[in-house]
């Protein structure tokens, strides 16, 4: 699987992205349970929205965190969020 710079991920239907106090974290809220997302992970999927562009979020975490060379990281995170049924590209 390659996630390329123009697709537009969006979250799978049957999940929720939402900041859990608690956790202290993002989670992915699905009806059989939850997934706590690490800080990286958190970040990329709250950008998640089917409209952004792949290269549009790298560019906006580049912005965000004022740092460039974002885009191989985010890339084969978002392979690993398709394979594991999070999002659609």
């Amino acid at each position: 699987i390659v996630v390329q710079p123009q697709e537009r991920p969006r979250l799978a239907g049957h999940f929720r992205l939402q900041w859990e106090e608690a956790q202290k974290a993002w989670v992915l809220l699905y009806p059989e349970g939850m997934v706590k997302l690490n800080g990286s992970a958190g970040e990329i999927m709250r950008r998640i929205d089917g409209r952004k562009t792949v290269g549009e979020i790298v560019e906006e975490l580049e912005r965000a965190f004022a740092t460039a060379g974002l885009a191989q990281d985010v890339q084969d995170f978002l392979v690993i969020a398709q394979q594991q049924g999070w999002i659609k590209t």
